[in-house]
């Protein structure tokens, strides 16, 4: 499968100035950018920075940021999923997971995560891809927000679903551990019926186990 990029970009005003929403963008481009050090949410700022460096340089890697000037101050990650998963075991080129998404704490509450997402699914290739993200309560900055579980998990819903994601039901046990936790995907409209199929098996798994 041939992984077609074309960048899109929008402008955002934020009570805190002006952020450029744009990508996907290369990896020569991400790594010319600064890297605000408020962006640790999965590891330090410098690690982190580099780590998206090497998704931009996959085939399927894909990389919005939200940048302040020259200072990437949010983004969001696409790319195949984690080996260990289960959604990789179904081995579809055409799936991607919504591996990360970050803003830092100043401009949250902005509409940043919402257009981040937007501007993701501006390129016509995402109609290609079935896109999944799989939430989980224990990762969620509910200290930082000061919102409840519940809170948090329908903020995350509707900026999710400004991608156009939306809730689907399975039978992963982690997910199922928690009832705030969650599978959400979006299903290109190029998507063959196939690998809808093949993504329903891989939802739920344990109906074929009898």
């Amino acid at each position: 499968m041939e992984h077609k990029k074309t960048y899109h970009s929008m402008t955002l005003h934020t009570p805190h100035g002006e952020l450029i929403i744009e990508g996907p963008i290369t990896s020569e481009q991400l790594a010319s950018y600064e890297f605000h050090e408020d962006l640790v949410s999965f590891r330090p700022a410098k690690q982190q920075h580099k780590a998206l460096i090497e998704i931009a340089k996959l085939p399927e890697g894909r990389i919005i940021v939200a940048r302040n000037e020259n200072t990437v101050v949010g983004y969001v990650t696409f790319c195949y999923p984690d080996p260990l998963e289960r959604w990789s075991e179904g081995n579809m080129e055409n799936l991607l997971e919504l591996g990360a998404i970050e803003i830092i704490p100043k401009f949250r509450r902005f509409g940043v995560g919402k257009s981040l997402l937007r501007v993701a699914m501006m390129d016509d290739a995402m109609e290609d891809y079935i896109i999944i993200t799989t939430e989980y309560y224990w990762h969620w900055d509910l200290k930082g927000t000061k919102l409840s579980v519940w809170e948090y998990r329908k903020m995350m819903e509707k900026m999710m679903n400004a991608g156009g994601l939306e809730w689907y039901a399975t039978d992963d046990p982690e997910i199922c551990s928690h009832p705030a936790n969650c599978l959400m995907a979006r299903i290109g409209k190029r998507v063959d019926q196939k690998s809808i199929e093949k993504f329903d098996q891989l939802r739920f798994k344990n109906r074929f186990m009898y």
